[in-house]
């Protein structure tokens, strides 16, 4: 998508790939001044370490606890966080409808905050964190109830354990679903949740994306539920990350054609 943009603007920029292990993250990021390296992305599992590193953090990034970019500026390294609008953006394309509604969250981690205060900026009233372990779904609703700005403080957030998933009574009022777990594409984790509970109206979002639809959107397909994976997240955050990275926009619809034609999919 990044190199898609370049060339579009003829930029003598690259955009790379690289493996970072966990151990290696600070001394991967403390490079990127020798190396003159404008910004890198992070992916799992660094966005929450990688928080305590930067220089400086924008608002956004304080607010979710985590990073996904980092920007190598004069001043130093410089944290934000492009996901939640990304997601906002993307939810916002497809159509659907969350104000005054309830959200259920799949996942306690970076990606379900960014899912969560997507929801909230939506317009949801209510957004329900369900995760195996009930203490960290506690410790993300703790975190976020303290550092949400006040327009967004309204709605409710509860904390769950799995068996929301099998909550009749949340499940017909929801009307988004999120995967935001970085389970397998192939995991049976999703068994549990009783999609035909849902109103047929209920949306399925993954943040997992792939050629093919996820595990969790199968189910949700089959019962003719409407349902997308985080293809246009990712476009979203990427168009936002560019700008941070450049100083420029992309031009509109190159990153995303990039992303569908690697994915086979029709931009139609």
């Amino acid at each position: 998508m990044h190199n898609a943009a370049y060339a579009a603007l003829g930029i003598d920029r690259v955009y790379l790939a690289f493996h970072v292990t966990p151990p290696a993250l600070a001394a991967a990021l403390r490079a990127l001044p020798a190396l003159g390296i404008v910004g890198v992305n992070l992916t799992v599992p660094h966005k929450e370490r990688a928080f305590t590193m930067a220089a400086k953090l924008s608002a956004e990034a304080r607010m979710l606890g985590a990073i996904n970019c980092v920007v190598n500026r004069p001043s130093g390294l410089y944290g934000d966080n492009t996901d939640a609008r990304g997601l906002e953006r993307d939810l916002r394309g497809l159509g659907v409808a969350l104000e005054g509604a309830t959200a259920l969250v799949i996942g306690a981690g970076g990606a379900a905050a960014s899912a969560i205060v997507a929801c909230l900026r939506c317009g949801a009233s209510e957004v329900a964190i369900a995760n195996r372990t009930r203490a960290r779904a506690a410790a993300l609703t703790r975190r976020l109830r303290a550092r949400l700005p006040r327009a967004l403080r309204g709605a409710a957030l509860s904390m769950r354990g799995l068996d929301a998933l099998a909550d009749t009574e949340l499940l017909e009022r929801a009307a988004i679903v999120i995967n935001a777990t970085p389970m397998g594409l192939t995991s049976a984790g999703f068994a549990r949740i009783e999609y035909a509970r849902t109103r047929r109206e209920c949306f399925f979002y993954d943040l997992i994306y792939a050629a093919q639809p996820t595990a969790f959107l199968r189910p949700a397909i089959a019962l003719g539920r409407n349902a997308a994976d985080g293809a246009g997240m990712l476009v979203n955050q990427g168009e936002l990350a560019f700008e941070l990275f450049n100083g420029v926009t992309p031009p509109p619809g190159v990153m995303r054609r990039a992303l569908w034609e690697r994915l086979g999919r029709d931009l139609n």
